[in-house]
């Protein structure tokens, strides 16, 4: 989408998409679930745990670091991230704003 056509759209709609999109590949996924599972985590035990090139990996902790879903810092040649927790609940709560929008009210077969 082009930058001019997201002012069509609301900025909880533009959140929403950007969410959905840092979120919409099965790398990011992962690394998140081993992030979570080990509280935090160092970038070369990624690519071993994923089996992903090591230049993969670092593509996608950009996207979710830009995103800010995640925080890192550089000890000496590691890399260590872990989840941002402020982000992390602005997620949680926009995305529950959104699922929360449906309400199985149809008393007639609508679909």
């Amino acid at each position: 989408m082009g930058i001019s056509k997201t002012t069509l759209f609301s900025e909880e709609q533009n959140e929403l998409a950007l969410i959905a999109k840092v979120l919409g590949h099965p790398a990011r996924i992962a690394i998140l679930q081993q992030i979570l599972q080990t509280k935090k985590c160092i970038n070369t035990s990624l690519v071993h745990e994923l089996g992903l090139a090591q230049s993969t990996i670092s593509q996608h902790l950009k996207e979710l670091k830009q995103a800010e879903i995640i925080q890192g810092n550089i000890e000496g040649n590691t890399m260590c991230y872990c989840i941002n927790d402020q982000r992390w609940g602005e997620i949680k709560e926009t995305i529950n704003q959104f699922f929360n929008l449906y309400t199985s009210s149809c008393d007639t077969d609508c679909c």
